[in-house]
């Protein structure tokens, strides 16, 4: 009787391994994401910027990187030599190569890598314009920025975090359900999907670049799933969508 607790968890890395010894379906499946990004969204405009070093050498050769930060001028709000103060959004959809056994990962351990510390997580549910929902992850955390090359010097930011995956024709924001997802897509319908990982990410509280007044957690949450509904709702192909 005092091994069952295990049982559970036992089961749960058993599936999760064998889907590395699954064979290749053949078939694959593009996720419905659009991957190039527009000029901006509304009162956002992109900056285009390269995938990190590590992103590179961590995921397979094939994986595609759309990255961007995001600014929109807060009216009325500029600083001490009168430059427009804008929030800023960062923007980052990474597509998955055609390995499965080399995709994208969990999101929360490469958020340790970054310097964040997280200090909570929960799903929330975003209702779009166009009549659909999607259920994110919303992580609230603390980050820590090396200041100086030496990284003896930080700078520490509260930050928030929004993230999905996108597949063929399904969305979900939970890793262990998109993996058994390909298991079942490779042994029932006999494909593989490629899923798109899309996180948006905001810094708040008093910034120390900006002159203008702290923002808010609560008016960060505005701004970044504002930002995130108009990206899912106009970026993603909903007529690939599963109904």
């Amino acid at each position: 009787m005092k091994f069952r607790p295990i049982v559970l968890p036992l089961f749960l890395a058993v599936a999760l391994a064998s889907v590395y010894f699954l064979p290749s379906a053949g078939e694959m499946a593009q996720s419905a994401v659009r991957m190039e990004l527009p000029p901006g969204l509304e009162t956002w405009h992109f900056k285009a910027i390269p995938p990190s070093e590590a992103e590179i050498e961590t995921l397979a050769k094939d994986t595609e990187f759309s990255k961007a930060i995001c600014l929109s001028a807060r009216p009325g709000e500029f600083d001490a030599e009168g430059r427009i103060i804008p929030d800023r959004i960062d923007l980052s959809v990474v597509l998955s190569g055609v390995d499965i056994n080399n995709s994208i990962h969990r999101p929360e351990r490469c958020m340790l890598a970054q310097g964040h510390q997280i200090l909570s997580s929960y799903d929330k549910e975003l209702r779009l314009d166009n009549g659909k929902a999607i259920t994110v992850k919303r992580i609230r955390s603390t980050q820590r920025i090396p200041t100086n090359e030496e990284g003896s010097e930080h700078l520490e930011l509260d930050c928030l975090t929004y993230y999905f995956f996108v597949g063929h024709d399904t969305i979900t924001n939970d890793h262990l359900e998109r993996t058994l997802i390909d298991m079942k897509d490779r042994l029932i319908k006999g494909i593989d999907q490629r899923w798109a990982y899309v996180s948006t990410s905001m810094w708040f509280g008093k910034l120390p670049w900006a002159n203008g007044p702290s923002i808010t957690e609560a008016e960060a949450d505005d701004k970044i799933t504002d930002f995130l509904e108009m990206f899912a709702e106009s970026r993603i192909d909903w007529g690939q969508m599963a109904p």
